[in-house]
C-alpha cells in the first residue's frame, strides 16, 4: 500500500505519503490564498523525499471538507484527476475526522474550522476516531450550550475563546493524520467516504433575486 493524502479545505495545502505502516514523507503550508499553486509542487516535494515517482501510488486519500468552495474543490480536483490517471481508487475523509485524529483526545472534545462570515464548522467527537454529531456549520454564540466545558482543537476554537475557552493546536488539519486515518480504517474493512465535497452550505455568489428575464419578441 502507498497513499497519496492531500487536503487544501483550510488554509492549509498539506500532502503526505504513508505506505500502510508509517507516514514516510509530508509537507505542510498555510496559505489561503494560493492553494493552486501549492499544491503540485507540494506533491513533488513529499514524492523526492521519499525517492518515489507517482506511479507508485496505489490509493489517492484526500480531504472532503468541510471547507470553502474555492480551496476545496482544489484538493478534490487534484485527487480525481491523479485517481483517473493512475486507475487507483480516491478515497475521501472528512477534514474535521482528520483534525481529531491529530489531536489524539481520549474523552469528549469539538472540532472546529473558520468557515468564515463568523461562522465555523464544527463536530463533537467521543474520542480522536469516533465523530458523534455533524459535521455543521454554525455561529459560535448558537452552539454555545452544546460545546460547553468541551475541549476544542482547529483555527475555528481558537479564533472564538468564548465559545471555546479550552482550544489549543492542531490548528490546521494534516495530510499526515489523513493518511494515517485512512490506513487505519482500509486495514480494518472500512469503507471510506468517496470523494465528494461537503460544503454545507451555499456559494457567496448567488443569482440576484427578482433577476429580470428578456426574451426575444
Amino acid at each position: 500500500m502507498l497513499l497519496l493524502a492531500l487536503d487544501t479545505a483550510t488554509p492549509a495545502v498539506t500532502v503526505a505519503l504513508h505506505d500502510g505502516e508509517a507516514v514516510i514523507a509530508s509537507s505542510s503550508q498555510v496559505d489561503a490564498r494560493r492553494h493552486g499553486e501549492l499544491l503540485l509542487p507540494a506533491v513533488d516535494r513529499v514524492l523526492a523525499d521519499a525517492g518515489l515517482r507517482l506511479d507508485a501510488v496505489t490509493g489517492i486519500v484526500v480531504g472532503i471538507g468541510p471547507g470553502p468552495y474555492t480551496g476545496l474543490r482544489v484538493g478534490l480536483m487534484t485527487a480525481d484527476t491523479f485517481g483517473l490517471a493512475l486507475g487507483v481508487p480516491v478515497h475521501g475523509v472528512c477534514t474535521l475526522d482528520g483534525l481529531a485524529y491529530a489531536a489524539d483526545l481520549d474523552g469528549p472534545f469539538v472540532v472546529a474550522t473558520d468557515a468564515r462570515r463568523k461562522e465555523v464548522y464544527w463536530a463533537r467527537y467521543a474520542d480522536s476516531r469516533t465523530r458523534v454529531t455533524g459535521p455543521a456549520v454554525d455561529r459560535p454564540a448558537d452552539i454555545a450550550d452544546e460545546v460547553a466545558g468541551l475541549p476544542a482543537v482547529g483555527a475555528g476554537a481558537l479564533l472564538y475563546p468564548d465559545t471555546f475557552p479550552s482550544a489549543h493546536e492542531p490548528e490546521h488539519v494534516s495530510a499526515a493524520a489523513l493518511a494515517s486515518l485512512a490506513a487505519e480504517r482500509l486495514a480494518a474493512g472500512v469503507e471510506l467516504p468517496a470523494p465528494r465535497p461537503l460544503y454545507l452550505r451555499r456559494p457567496d455568489a448567488q443569482v440576484p433575486k427578482n433577476y429580470k428575464v428578456v426574451t426575444p419578441k
